[in-house]
């Protein structure tokens, strides 16, 4: 059981910063675990596309930029700044793909099976 998370700040400049290739383009992760709890602020380049199609579970919020989200069924979501998704472990299969860079906030962990 998670005992709670205090008031906690976060300084994402301060974090450190992991780089992984995509098929095309990188994406810049910096990461705090709170228990089963993982907070991400990722930053995608321009015309990165995604190495793996991700069954994981995840709230996704666009801070900026233009990202878009393809299903294994051929679906294609659009999300622009200010908007997000949500999806439960095992419930799409899906990757992300960019024309121009784009920051998101991603959220995920045991809540989301």
């Amino acid at each position: 059981m998670n005992p709670g998370i205090p008031f906690h700040i976060t300084d994402w400049s301060q974090l450190s910063a992991t780089v992984v290739n995509g098929i095309s383009g990188t994406a810049t992760t910096r990461t705090q675990l709170h228990g089963d709890l993982r907070i991400r602020m990722v930053e995608y380049s321009a015309n990165y596309l995604a190495d793996h199609w991700c069954e994981l579970g995840h709230l996704v919020f666009v801070i900026e930029g233009e990202l878009i989200n393809e299903h294994q069924d051929g679906t294609i979501n659009v999300l622009r700044s200010g908007m997000s998704y949500l999806v439960s472990d095992g419930l799409s299969s899906h990757r992300s793909r960019t024309i121009g860079p784009v920051k998101l906030l991603i959220v995920d962990g045991t809540f989301l099976r």
